[in-house]
């Protein structure tokens, strides 16, 4: 087996679909890239054996065979390659390859490809097309709220209502909810899911800067991604949601309208001063005033600012969690936002005032009793 291949091509394909690839896996092959040759035509597959993404890559070449290479290896030799032409060569019975430069040999150990893992088919999946900019709105604004921790797995990743009127992304991690819902993204058919965390990160990763159409197929325990010259296939996470529809409070007669950037500084000058525990802010509201404040009484230390706002409702006094708070406000770009409470013991939502056309953004955080430090 032998081709012949852009050096500079061939690392930015490879790297694109890099991130699955474990550094101590539990089967060993999977350390590997899969090299498939066909002709001109050199498709690469990366497995975690939860996630696997295919490139392709055009080459030179007119013979037929396939090869493991470790991933690490090739690739760190190509990041030290000069844009140039190099061949690829391999023994196709002891699995020895070789890569030739324009002034270099370097000979590395393959392994047999039979003992990578089978790639996944779509079997009567279900189909959805949508654009790369709103699937990647999508996954912007709801990955940083799923749960980090593993003994609860559905919050672990994004859950997914699909149907005929919009498509429904929900994150929670059990502080905050986020619900991001996308009228151009429809659906012949009722469906959800839940997408893990990695899979979407790599997704993120990989998708081009250009607006270009991603097709999406779902089967009971797998979604397919397609687009360019690149194929993702993800495990589901086989577990039920929580009913987030049940955390949303309504009847918020409490509303708090403001500028995104001026609270977001406030919070992140403020939050320097809280306890190093709870991270806890209080904000105390007014008609048309806002302070902000927060004190750490193991060290005496504490900070207000006071800010100008459109407040319509009662008097209140709500303390929240900064760091959580700050993650939200940042993951937003909307100029102005818009708080909506009801009482102090219940969640916040926060609302974006200038939304996309085909977008609608509500996230929801806890608040923390306030007058409790630890």
């Amino acid at each position: 087996m032998k081709f012949v291949v852009s050096s500079s091509i061939f690392l930015k394909q490879l790297s694109a679909i890099n991130g699955v690839v474990s550094t101590n896996p539990i089967v060993p092959i999977l350390e590997n890239f899969l090299l498939s040759l066909d002709g001109n035509t050199l498709t690469v597959t990366a497995s975690d054996l939860q996630t696997v993404m295919i490139t392709e890559v055009e080459v030179e070449s007119a013979e037929k065979g396939a090869i493991a290479i470790p991933a690490k290896l090739l690739l760190d030799t190509l990041r030290g390659l000069p844009e140039q032409p190099i061949t690829l060569q391999v023994n196709n019975e002891t699995f020895g390859t070789e890569i030739i430069s324009d002034n270099g040999r370097y000979k590395l150990s393959g392994e047999n490809p039979i003992d990578f893992p089978k790639t996944p088919v779509v079997n009567r999946g279900q189909s959805v097309n949508f654009s790369s900019s709103a699937l990647g709105a999508a996954i912007a604004n709801t990955l940083f709220a799923t749960s980090t921790d593993d003994l609860r797995p559905a919050m672990t990743g994004v859950f997914v209502q699909m149907g005929g009127e919009n498509a429904t992304f929900v994150a929670t991690d059990g502080h905050r909810l986020v619900r991001y819902r996308r009228t151009d993204i429809k659906s012949d058919n009722d469906t959800s899911m839940i997408i893990q965390r990695k899979a979407l990160n790599l997704l993120k990763s990989c998708l081009p800067s250009e607006d270009m159409p991603v097709k999406a197929e779902f089967t009971s325990s797998n979604a397919f991604f397609s687009f360019g010259n690149i194929r993702m296939i993800c495990r589901l996470i086989d577990e039920r949601f929580p009913d987030y529809e049940n955390a949303i409070p309504t009847n918020n007669q409490n509303t708090l309208t403001i500028n995104r950037m001026e609270i977001l500084s406030s919070l992140r000058r403020i939050s320097i001063y809280s306890n190093r525990t709870t991270h806890q802010v209080r904000l105390k509201l007014s008609l048309n005033d806002l302070i902000i404040s927060a004190e750490d009484l193991d060290y005496s230390n504490e900070a207000n600012e006071r800010l100008m706002c459109e407040y319509n409702g009662d008097d209140m006094e709500i303390g929240f969690n900064a760091k959580f708070l700050i993650e939200v406000l940042g993951n937003l770009s909307s100029k102005t936002i818009t708080f909506e409470l009801s009482a102090p013991n219940r969640a916040g939502l926060i609302i974006p005032v200038d939304q996309e056309e085909n977008e609608d953004i509500l996230m929801l955080v806890m608040p923390v009793m306030l007058n409790t430090y630890v």
